[in-house]
């Protein structure tokens, strides 16, 4: 235990040193004891998702090194376009992430009734993700192999599993899809376009997005059951109706 203790404190001062040469910074910690948001659609005490969710990879395990080659080649393949749309999907965890579906039309000021709909999707996530972070512990890819170069925000948290950014991604997209289902193949590309992005980052490993996926369709099938969900669902499909001229 203390040899891997030591190891990963060896890794974590090393990407800090890469770091510091590429101009990044690492995010702090969250304070112990920060309260957890509170579930506005699901009711965590009755989704076991621990139990449905596979145990990561492990650190120095085959299927954990194949996933650090997969991000290395990634990384030498990544041109700056890549990184760029990478970095604008990390900063725009909003529904309308998904506006290069629906247009420049899709927005906030535009559709203030999606907007909260949205907002309330992604606190779904933090109820349900940041558990799992908590139960799994698994660390960054950066964090255990310091000759990554990520592009984007970093953290000294173990908590790459399950993607936090892939959840919500994965999350919006079920929503959207569901509001618009002539749009639902774009809508569940641009997911999974979604999520890779974690990947061309350098931040997540693919099993983290893959976890994430799953666990989105579980949370949404609950959501579709909750009776104040389909009250939102119903009211965004007349605001889109009205402003976007969606059937």
């Amino acid at each position: 235990m203390v040899k891997q203790i030591c190891r990963l404190a060896c890794a974590l001062a090393l990407a800090g040193l890469v770091l510091s040469a590429h101009g990044q910074t690492m995010k702090p910690a969250k304070a112990a004891g920060a309260a957890p948001k509170a579930p506005y659609y699901i009711d965590p005490t009755v989704m076991d998702l621990e139990a449905l969710v596979p145990d990561p990879p492990a650190v120095g395990s085959e299927v954990q090194k194949a996933e650090l080659a997969e991000l290395h080649r990634i990384e030498a393949a990544r041109t700056p376009e890549q990184a760029k749309r990478a970095k604008e999907d990390e900063d725009d965890e909003s529904i309308f992430a998904y506006k290069t579906v629906f247009g420049p039309g899709f927005n906030a000021e535009a559709l203030p009734v999606i907007a909260a709909l949205g907002d309330h999707v992604k606190n779904e996530q933090s109820v349900a993700g940041a558990a799992l972070k908590l139960v799994f512990k698994r660390p960054r890819p950066y964090q255990t192999d310091a000759t990554l170069h990520p592009v984007c925000d970093l953290t000294e948290t173990p908590n790459s599993y399950p993607s936090g950014h892939g959840l919500t991604g994965y999350l919006e997209g079920l929503t959207l899809a569901e509001l618009v289902p002539e749009k639902r193949v774009e809508v569940l590309a641009r997911a999974d376009d979604y999520a890779h992005n974690r990947l061309v980052c350098g931040v997540h490993y693919p099993s983290d997005e893959e976890a994430s996926r799953k666990i989105a369709y579980v949370v949404f099938g609950y959501m579709l059951a909750t009776p104040r969900f389909q009250r939102d669902l119903a009211a965004a499909r007349v605001e889109m109706k009205a402003k976007l001229g969606v059937k």
